[in-house]
């Protein structure tokens, strides 16, 4: 039998973690943990979220799907973040689908519970709307880089993105699936990953792509994956261990937003 998952934390998720006492613990009783698959979809393009999903170890991809059923990836979601946003942006449903790009853990909660903590007004409210405008960021600069940059730029961006939310640097992936994600042929996927695995950067076999070198990478990546890192640094600064901001060691509001998401990786 394979080995039982070891037991997640809602402090892995790193919107969950900022929250302060009182909003988390309103929350707490109906977070349910859920076991994410790879390729499960979430929901399909048109169709509405009925359950915000906030992921632990999981990754989950947003995709743009084509009329011909083609499609490439517009946006990653790991555990710095939410999927759900279009519920508390008011437009309800989005032309994305959803899929899980990593399988592994995380907490579903029933959408109206989440909005009626959102319409409070508090921290939640701040974190969900800046998270959003980061995640806008990455997607508007995929956009930028698909067009722009080569494949090996593109492949290493998607690589240390997914690295970044991950506490292996070994990816179960198949060349078919990165290809999907990035929009291309299998082919400039094999070509791509030949020339990083020549060079010695990262490894690959039967659908497991191993990073050797995450220096290698980052030499040979685009701007676009610092412009994306450094806007989720700049707009999401308040990712903490849970805190009560209301102990009197706590003066100013500023206090409560503490520890970068550069901090926070990897524990729980």
């Amino acid at each position: 039998m394979p080995p039982m998952p070891a037991p997640q934390s809602p402090n892995q998720n790193h919107l969950l973690a900022a929250l302060p006492t009182a909003e988390f613990e309103r929350l707490a009783p109906h977070l349910e943990p859920v076991e994410l698959l790879l390729g499960d979809v979430l929901y399909e393009s048109g169709g509405q979220l009925q359950h915000f999903y906030f992921p632990t170890t999981a990754i989950l991809s947003l995709h743009y799907v084509m009329e011909n059923g083609s499609s490439c990836e517009i946006a990653g979601v790991g555990n710095e973040g939410v999927l759900g946003i279009s519920l508390f942006m008011g437009g309800n449903t989005t032309p994305s689908r959803a899929v899980v790009q990593t399988g592994g853990q995380g907490y579903r909660v029933r959408a109206p519970l989440v909005m009626e903590e959102f319409n409070r007004a508090g921290l939640m409210q701040r974190l969900m709307l800046r998270y959003t405008q980061a995640l806008i960021t990455q997607m508007s600069q995929t956009a930028a880089c698909n067009r722009h940059h080569s494949l090996v730029q593109q492949l290493c961006r998607w690589l240390l993105l997914t690295l970044d939310r991950m506490p292996t640097n070994e990816l179960i992936m198949t060349q078919e699936l990165v290809a999907s994600m990035l929009g291309v042929r299998r082919e400039g996927v094999t070509e791509a990953a030949g020339k990083l695995q020549q060079a010695g950067v990262i490894s690959y076999r039967r659908g497991h792509i191993t990073v050797l070198d995450r220096a290698g990478l980052e030499s040979q990546v685009c701007e676009c994956y610092q412009v994306v890192k450094k806007e989720f640094a700049r707009l999401l600064p308040d990712v903490l261990q849970r805190q009560d901001i209301s102990t009197p060691s706590r003066t100013a509001p500023a206090q409560a937003d503490v520890r970068a998401i550069e901090r926070t990786r990897g524990r729980t």
